[in-house]
């Protein structure tokens, strides 16, 4: 677990190395023209100077530094500055800040076996450096790998769209927010063994895949074509319905079944044609 440490600050430490490290050259200046003793004494100030100066520790902003004692965890800093620490410690750096994940785009099977292209963009950043730094080999590696992995477990849990699964309450194309809810949740409980807080991830690419993509479009040209026709039969059958009933109900004219059947075929050709009606006169009568 996670233990955050305040460690002294350093300012004091880097002024008492300074006046070390004046010492040890003045007292190898002098020791090598009158006496041996200097020198050894200043040779000594100096590796004092240099344990010193291992201690000192600068921090940037959004930094971190997890510290080990003889491979025991002690625990790590965040705070940002100039420090002194014991200058046995190992430490490792581990960045606090935002970083930005733009996925490969990957070629998976949909819910339906489909072949599509997707791609996504996640925002992320270490919430819990013990765990980044000693449950994973490398952090930024699993990052990657685990996501890799949910996107293609959320392009297998749906359909890309409603046109082969109707009843499909979420698809891929249509999903939205919910979609990138859904991709967040999954993103955390993968990464949260590695101290990872996922802030964003959305989809940014997606596609049926190539070989499929002209075929898929043809389809859903010929679906919207056939919603299309559904409503303009709907419609031209209301309207033939009304003129027969305003026909009947105010007595302009008395229509025999056959004279019906003629009417109706001639105002659903108009109705539904794709192109305007050419009227023809007839000068006869529909038995003649």
């Amino acid at each position: 677990m996670e233990k955050i440490l305040k460690p002294m600050s350093g300012y004091l430490t880097l002024v008492i190395c300074l006046v070390l490290f004046i010492a040890s050259i003045y007292l190898f200046a002098i020791g090598v023209d009158r006496n041996i003793t200097f020198v050894v004494l200043s040779i000594i100030i100096f590796i004092v100077f240099c344990f010193f100066l291992k201690g000192l520790m600068i921090i940037q902003p959004n930094h971190s530094r997890v510290l080990n004692f003889f491979g025991k965890y002690v625990g790590t800093v965040k705070d940002n500055g100039l420090f002194f620490i014991n200058p046995l410690y190992s430490s490792q750096r581990i960045s606090l800040r935002s970083e930005n994940l733009q996925g490969q785009t990957l070629k998976v099977n949909d819910k339906m076996g489909n072949p599509i292209e997707i791609a996504v963009v996640i925002v992320w950043k270490v919430g819990d450096t013990y765990k980044a730094a000693f449950d994973v080999e490398r952090y930024s590696d699993f990052v990657k790998m685990q996501s890799e992995a949910a996107v293609r477990h959320l392009a297998m849990s749906f359909p890309y769209d409603n046109l082969e699964d109707d009843h499909a309450p979420i698809t891929l194309r249509e999903g939205g927010e919910k979609i990138n809810a859904i991709l967040e949740q999954e993103l955390t409980e993968r990464l949260s063994k590695a101290g990872i807080i996922i802030q964003e991830a959305r989809i940014s690419h997606l596609a049926y895949a190539s070989e499929i993509a002209g075929a898929m479009l043809q389809r859903q040209q010929a679906t919207a074509i056939v919603a299309a026709r559904t409503k303009i039969v709907e419609g031209a059958v209301g309207m033939v319905d009304l003129a027969l009933k305003k026909l009947s109900e105010e007595n302009i004219v008395e229509l025999d079944d056959e004279r019906k059947a003629a009417m109706v075929s001639n105002l659903m050709v108009v109705l539904c044609g794709e192109k305007a009606a050419t009227p023809i006169l007839n000068a006869g009568t529909l038995y003649n």
